[in-house]
């Protein structure tokens, strides 16, 4: 599962700080292998050393990483673990990662879009709803303009209704025209 992505090195001796896709980031810090993956190159896999939370990003010392240059190489590659590294969860909870991908439709049975990703914005996550694309130059149903990249939306009670993991759908109390 893809769990973060490296920002760049911590300290001289060989630290990375990791941004993870979640507030909690206890998978990373359990996990002692992660695949490392870069611009489509084949992952690579690293025995973690060391990890520990930082400001809100995980620091961690990788077999293999002796130096600040080293570190810095790793700048940009995508953090996988294994989900067996994953806290387990409580009936009607679910991870973050599981919901890219799943359908957004609202009460009336209309097709928003497809999660890209979740935002924390301090106050509570924000699904990004990638919007399907219109033709260039043609108007949608409601006669709104085509391509509106994507759909901003809080999750929260008052507009998330349901989320159905097995079906990958997400149920929001919105509208097209917002």
């Amino acid at each position: 599962m893809t769990v973060g992505h490296v920002t760049g090195a911590y300290g001289i001796q060989g630290w990375v700080r990791v941004r993870p896709y979640s507030a909690e980031a206890d998978a990373l810090l359990n996990a002692k292998t992660w695949w490392l993956e870069k611009s489509g190159l084949p992952k690579q896999d690293v025995e973690v050393m060391q990890s520990k939370g930082h400001s809100g990003d995980v620091v961690a010392r990788l077999t293999g990483v002796a130096d600040r240059n080293a570190a810095e190489a790793l700048k940009g590659n995508v953090v996988h673990i294994s989900r067996k590294h994953f806290p387990v969860l409580d009936d009607g909870e679910f991870y973050w990662v599981d919901l890219i991908g799943a359908s957004v439709e609202n009460l009336q049975g209309e097709q928003l879009g497809v999660v890209s990703d979740l935002m924390d914005n301090g106050a509570h996550p924000i699904l990004r709803v990638a919007v399907p694309v219109q033709e260039a130059g043609q108007d949608d149903a409601k006669g709104k303009p085509a391509g509106a990249p994507e759909l901003l939306i809080p999750f929260v009670d008052q507009f998330v209704k349901t989320v159905q993991q097995q079906e990958k759908k997400i149920i929001v109390d919105w509208g097209l025209d917002y």
